[in-house]
């Protein structure tokens, strides 16, 4: 069994395995979004009701986030992440099979609880295991990773959907996932669990003001692009009057202007900081504003995805760095807690959306999410950008 000081080799590899399960994570919570409807025509429901899976599951986590984080605080990590990968994979497996919507959303919320903990102890474990002077180099592999899920992980996913059906794509994700695990159960070192923080750490972080700050704008301007994002494929399809095939080129052109971001972001966060906050809102905001009434031609439609693609990713890396550095002393819970409400922010979206559909239109949810993303902006240039610039400036 691996120890607790890997060699530099071993720790490389044992963070690649961490980026490789954070692109599987994440490309299981956003998986519905490019099946949604399929899985609809499979249970014969409307897409505003199966849209409701990523409320579900996203509420899920950011119940559970923090008080498991703080029930598992003592856990060695290394049985703890394999434990998370035992229920996430059999969780796979229920949805390949699943044979009604219930026992479908039944294995999603086992996939959520998976979910759950394992971002909140991820980031700290790759800091940890990073060899010396590389810890922020492997949080970036493992955001990559994560920002990876929508460049490849969505398409392929709903490419497979289309050549098989949406089941198979549940249980490749599955697939994949226990491939990780032996990789992990071979390469991750025991890690006995220190600096997770505790209860005790909530009164702490909840008196800092740039922080709290910070979580209000993450819920904001999550909650803005989900309400438009979760339903993005019928709304490509049935609104904008764009194939299948197109609708799955737009989430890869997302996805790799995403992954251009986050290759410059470690550049733009280092001379700009709330700056990037700033210019990434502004690109999510124009972006679901624009997607309607401008998208005429799929060039314009691409553009669109390239600009939303760039600012949803600089936002969550900005957002994530700020995290750890403004709660460097309880990782782990302030990371459960960002990861929570990320979460509220996804089920609040996917319902808002859920609800704008039934009562005004698919073609209302961009300027839906629009409205909801100009309150986020004017909240981070009106508190959020001064707290942060007095934090930068104290530092």
């Amino acid at each position: 069994m691996p120890t607790e000081q890997p060699s530099a080799q071993q720790a490389w590899l044992a963070v690649i395995s961490l980026a490789f399960s954070a692109f599987v994570f994440n490309t299981s919570e956003f998986a519905p979004i490019g099946l949604l409807s399929g899985i609809a025509d499979s249970f014969d429901m409307h897409i505003a009701e199966t849209g409701l899976m990523m409320t579900y599951y996203a509420w899920v986590v950011a119940l559970a986030s923090l008080p498991a984080i703080i029930l598992l605080s003592d856990v060695e990590r290394r049985r703890l992440l394999i434990a998370v990968f035992s229920l996430f994979i059999i969780s796979h497996l229920l949805s390949a099979v699943a044979w009604s919507f219930t026992v479908l959303m039944i294995s999603r919320i086992g996939i959520a609880l998976a979910h759950a903990v394992f971002w909140a102890i991820t980031a700290a474990i790759a800091m940890r295991i990073a060899p010396e002077g590389r810890k922020t180099q492997a949080v970036s592999l493992l955001i990559t990773g994560a920002t990876l899920a929508s460049i490849l992980g969505l398409p392929v996913g709903r490419l497979v959907s289309e050549w098989f059906n949406w089941r198979v794509t549940f249980l490749l994700i599955g697939g994949c996932a226990a491939l990780v695990l032996l990789v992990i159960l071979r390469v991750m070192p025991n890690l006995p669990s220190r600096n997770a923080g505790s209860i005790s750490s909530l009164p702490l972080l909840l008196r800092r003001p740039a922080l709290i700050g910070l979580y209000v704008l993450v819920l904001l301007i999550v909650t803005a692009h989900f309400t438009v994002y979760s339903y993005i494929e019928p709304l490509v399809q049935q609104v904008l009057g764009f194939s299948g095939s197109l609708t799955t080129m737009v989430l890869l052109v997302y996805g790799l202007a995403g992954f251009l971001a986050a290759l410059m972001f470690s550049r733009l966060y280092r001379h700009l900081k709330a700056g990037v906050l700033v210019f990434a809102v502004s690109l999510i905001v124009l972006s679901m504003l624009a997607l309607v009434p401008l998208t005429t031609t799929s060039t314009h439609l691409m553009l669109i995805a390239a600009c939303w693609g760039m600012g949803i990713t600089l936002i969550t890396l900005a957002a994530q760095v700020l995290v750890l550095e403004l709660a460097a002393d309880a990782t782990d819970v302030a990371t459960a807690i960002f990861s929570g409400i990320y979460n509220v922010g996804i089920g609040g979206g996917a319902l808002v959306g859920s609800q704008i559909i039934l009562s005004r239109g698919l073609d209302q949810t961009g300027y839906a999410g629009g409205l909801i993303g100009l309150v986020a902006l004017a909240w981070l240039v009106f508190f959020c950008f001064v707290h942060l610039s007095k934090s930068n400036s104290a530092a």
